[in-house]
């Protein structure tokens, strides 16, 4: 019988997805489940992004250039300014999602065996990037204790080795919530320089920030321009997941031209999805208070309502939509499928995601889980009143 790859064998499952058969069978019994596991926002898609689209009168629906579209290049390059991001069209390739740009920018820049140091716990998905091109993932760890409070340079810097390429963070995080200072990004950024490594940042929730803080770019920073790299998506930011939509930021040419070679092989991003995304960036922003304000209830009466339960441990997210929680459970894994198998509360249950997954560590987070706060604030009362009741009878 013939075999699989290495990689392919090594290559994880989603935490956050691979539950969903167990949320079919609950659903098949019965059971209504309200979702906590996955960032999908329940916040409407802004209308002038879905008019963009249903109001086109294209014939023929073509490919679009490798690196995207000229006019939403252009258009991206001007909300990059509002954000004192200065970069020209020329510096922003499209991608289909920033998983794209995230596997290209690993292939471009490093090789197999090379390593990367993450700030853990990270997206789940960037083990499946580093699985996919070789590369070795070298966590920087975060702690609970402190609120996932970024490792100090010292930390990080004792980490790197002669194989070691990039350093990559998520700012704000998911899946923590955690929101580094300008200080922390200026710190890492002169680490870069110091060891000549690429600085990269996963900025997807930029906008979503809390109790008046302010993001601060990698891309601010002066002098680190060939070393700087963002990376960015639609997704969170207009609610449009289904988009596909990405990019990869970058003033290092040597980069840019080797990102478009990959961009070239697949050809193009998607045609329509990139008319709703450049017509998104005309969204008003009061659309983004609105959403912001909405978010920072949903944190804050997730967290209060969360601080009741005997036993857990939460952090407070300062950005994202994200909430990491331990729990007095040994397998939260174990504890997600037995919510799904085997738990309701008048016939309702709860889909989380397990955090193991989120370390590449072993053994760590075990006993944690990330909890999305894409619910109304009814619906994440009654969320974690499911999840209260459920640790009062749960057995390891």
């Amino acid at each position: 019988m013939p075999t699989i790859s290495k990689k392919g064998y090594n290559m994880p499952a989603s935490p956050i997805r691979k539950l969903v058969p167990y949320a079919e069978q609950a659903l098949q019994h019965g059971k209504s489940i309200y979702y906590l596991n996955i960032g999908q926002p329940d916040i409407k898609t802004p209308d002038i992004a879905l008019k963009a689209v249903k109001e086109n009168d294209i014939d023929i629906l073509a490919y679009s250039r490798s690196e995207g579209s000229e006019s939403y290049r252009e258009k991206l390059a001007k909300y990059y300014s509002k954000h004192n991001i200065k970069v020209s069209p020329k510096d922003i390739i499209v991608t289909t999602g920033a998983s794209e740009a995230l596997l290209f920018l690993f292939s471009s820049i490093m090789d197999p065996e090379d390593e990367v140091i993450i700030s853990e716990p990270f997206y789940a998905n960037y083990i499946a990037f580093s699985t996919a091109t070789g590369v070795n993932v070298v966590p920087a760890i975060c702690n609970i204790d402190d609120n996932f409070a970024l490792p100090s340079v010292a930390s990080f810097e004792k980490l790197i080795t002669s194989k070691t390429k990039a350093i990559l963070i998520c700012n704000p995080g998911n899946p923590t919530g955690a929101l580094y200072s300008k200080e922390d990004i200026k710190q890492l950024a002169d680490l870069a320089v110091k060891h000549d490594l690429f600085l990269v940042a996963d900025e997807v929730y930029r906008e979503f920030i809390y109790d008046g803080a302010s993001h601060y770019s990698i891309m601010e920073v002066p002098g680190i321009e060939k070393h700087a790299v963002i990376i960015d998506s639609v997704s969170k930011r207009y609610s449009m997941c289904g988009a596909r939509v990405g990019c990869l930021v970058s003033k290092n040419k040597i980069v840019m031209e080797t990102v478009l070679k990959f961009a070239q092989a697949r050809l193009s991003p998607p045609t329509y999805a990139q008319i709703a995304s450049e017509a998104a960036l005309d969204t008003p922003q009061s659309y983004f208070d609105n959403v912001i304000s909405e978010y920072a209830e949903r944190r804050n009466t997730l967290v209060s309502e969360l601080k009741k339960i005997k036993g857990i441990k939460v952090a407070l997210p300062k950005g994202a939509f994200y909430c990491m929680v331990e729990l007095p459970v040994k397998n939260s894994d174990h504890f997600a499928q037995w919510l799904l198998e085997h738990f309701d509360v008048d016939g309702e249950t709860i889909m989380v995601a397990p955090a193991g997954g989120f370390y590449s560590t072993p053994n760590v987070g075990l006993n944690q889980i990330r909890i999305a706060y894409v619910l109304n604030k009814e619906s994440l009362i009654k969320a974690v009143n499911i999840l209260k009741e459920a640790l009062k009878i749960y057995k390891d």
